[in-house]
């Protein structure tokens, strides 16, 4: 019996990955949750606080782990030091029912830790449905400890969970230090406590989840999920919401009344520059964070919610792992260069999920230089749309192929080491709706705290170098290359500028000259193209000094500004040469 003492009891969730951990969190704890680097690394920790009975207890989720010991991964030594070092009196190991025997070979590695456990023996009812049948009694016999039956995003067992958590103990098994030992123990056990009575999974289901997975039908596949992601994306959320929000709600009566407010209380030029001018941080700073970004990260967010619980996400992992894999990653990378189209400066944070610092540099690497987020999508299809498919595939074209060529060298210069791909396909399955916007509220929280920061240092450090008129100095003089080496009107060296700044500045940018005649088909092309391979948006490039210092981010931005305007000027070359039109 554990007594609950005087201090707040520490409860850490254990378990593999995709087993449902985040929302037993979410279930615990609420709302009240904060997600932060593990001191000293780049793995993501959740923490919270969760009631139980009459007692507020701290309640970490760790990484989904498949080992602790032996050849394991970061995340997996994060969880490692989670429970050696103290932080944790109570362990929950959330267990997959439809796969007890690989939950046992983890829970015969908690056993070492001789801390209190209970078992959360978690979705039951596609375990169920696959005519598998755990019995939680013999399981808590054969362990020692308290099982729980869970439906967790439906939050069947929860109440049980938390009544029965004062009555965890250490558990009954013998400590087995060699893997193979634990193997076959683990399966001894699910064979006691395991019935199959038909396993069989849905014909449809089955046929949808290798259709995903053929190059064949997965390519159609995915090219209909980009395109619903466009009009949900960057239709409706970067156009329809970004207007509603930008023009009416910020531009006639947030930033309006921030100037009224400002002038009557504090009648500075300095401090109405500082705050609601150019660069203010009100009608820069908090109008993009919200006003802009925001919008465009929320239906993102929801739409990647929805692909993730469906189950879609891990097998485009598996269709693509080939394709990154000659780039030095493999397929877990298509989660941050998917969620890059949303927004690169999150994906950018998510590029933590990768297991080795050279996998984590490439794909940083890879979405600085080729992957458009949803505003600067939305801008390439809106001008080249109307020129001819011809430029738009075109642009593409030489886009992928810049970023497959860039990605093949880091992956042979850089040093390091490559993990190896191993991912669980979860079922196929509708999500559900109060899970998914539970999931989406989170993500917005954690984007509202981690960027949105960044937002005003980035405005500050514009106004900064308007003061000191550096803008229009660095604009000038680039004024030279964009008129000879491009072949592109004058004012794009400014809107080149401001799409550093701001993307969607200088996507509207280009759009404004492409609609007024300024820009012929063959400039259109060169113009995106360059704006694409561009240096990050200054919100990624502070995101990327975050996430790999400083030194790593101006390499990448000496590396990424030749690499776009050479490819540029060979455009512009190649066109003119072979008098290519559009």
């Amino acid at each position: 019996m554990l007594r609950l003492r005087a201090r707040p009891l520490r409860l850490a969730l254990v378990g593999n990955p995709n087993v449902g951990k985040s929302v037993v969190f979410g279930a615990l704890t609420g709302r009240y949750a904060t997600v932060s680097n593990y001191p000293g690394t780049t793995v993501s920790v959740t923490r919270g606080r969760a009631l139980v009975g009459a007692e507020v207890c701290d309640l970490v989720d760790t990484p989904g782990v498949n080992a602790l010991s032996g050849a394991i991964s970061e995340d997996e030594r994060i969880t490692s030091q989670v429970l050696e070092r103290g932080e944790a009196d109570l362990i929950i190991q959330v267990a997959d029912a439809r796969n007890i025997r690989r939950a046992l070979m983890l829970t015969a590695e908690l056993a070492t830790f001789r801390k209190p456990v209970i078992v959360a023996l978690n979705m039951v009812d596609e375990a169920l449905a696959r005519g598998i049948v755990v019995n939680a009694e013999a399981l808590s016999t054969e362990l020692g400890v308290p099982v729980v039956e869970m439906v967790a995003i439906e939050g069947r067992g929860l109440q049980t969970l938390r009544d029965l958590l004062p009555d965890a103990t250490a558990l009954q098994v013998p400590h087995l230090r060699d893997a193979a030992a634990r193997a076959a123990w683990a399966h001894e056990v699910s064979g006691r406590v395991r019935t199959v009575s038909a396993l069989s999974i849905a014909r449809a289901q089955e046929a949808l989840s290798r259709a995903t997975r053929s190059p064949i039908t997965g390519i159609p596949i995915l090219a209909l999920v980009l395109y619903v992601m466009y009009l949900f994306v960057g239709v409706f959320g970067a156009q329809t919401l970004v207007g509603f929000l930008e023009q009416d709600v910020f531009g006639q009566h947030v930033n309006q009344a921030a100037t009224w407010l400002v002038d009557r209380t504090l009648p500075f030029a300095f401090v109405h520059d500082l705050l609601v001018g150019q660069y203010g941080l009100i009608t820069m700073g908090l109008t993009y964070a919200i006003a802009i970004v925001l919008p465009v990260v929320t239906t993102f967010f929801l739409l990647f919610g929805f692909l993730e619980d469906s189950g879609y996400i891990p097998r485009l992992a598996v269709f693509s792992d080939r394709i990154f894999r000659a780039m030095g990653l493999n397929g877990k990378a298509v989660l941050p260069m998917v969620l890059g189209l949303g927004c690169d400066t999150m994906a950018t944070m998510t590029t933590r999920i990768l297991a080795t610092p050279k996998e984590r540099l490439i794909a940083i690497l890879l979405l600085a230089l080729g992957i458009p987020c949803s505003a600067q999508l939305a801008t390439i299809l809106g001008i080249l749309g109307g020129v001819s498919f011809g430029a738009l595939l075109t642009l593409f074209g030489v886009v992928l192929l810049q970023m497959f060529v860039v990605g093949w060298l880091a992956g042979r210069l850089l040093r390091g080491e490559r993990s190896d791909f191993i991912m669980e396909l979860p079922p196929i399955r509708l999500p559900k709706l109060r899970n998914l916007l539970t999931k989406t509220r989170m993500r917005v929280w954690w984007y509202l705290g981690e960027a949105v920061p960044l937002f005003l240092v980035g405005t500050l450090l514009l106004f900064g170098l308007d003061r000191l008129h550096a803008l229009d100095a660095i604009a000038a003089a680039g004024r030279p290359i964009v008129t000879g080496l491009l072949g592109l009107p004058p004012e794009t060296a400014q809107i080149l500028m401001m799409g550093f700044l701001r993307r969607d500045y200088g996507a509207a940018g280009l759009f404004h000259l492409a609609q007024s005649g300024a820009l012929t088909g063959v400039q259109a092309v060169v113009a995106l193209t360059v704006m694409t391979l561009f240096i990050p948006c200054v919100a990624n490039f502070l995101m990327i000094i975050k996430e790999r210092g400083a030194k790593v981010a101006f390499t990448l931005l000496g590396v990424i500004t030749p690499i776009a305007v050479f490819t540029g000027a060979g455009l512009h070359y190649v066109f003119d040469a072979f008098g290519i039109r559009f």
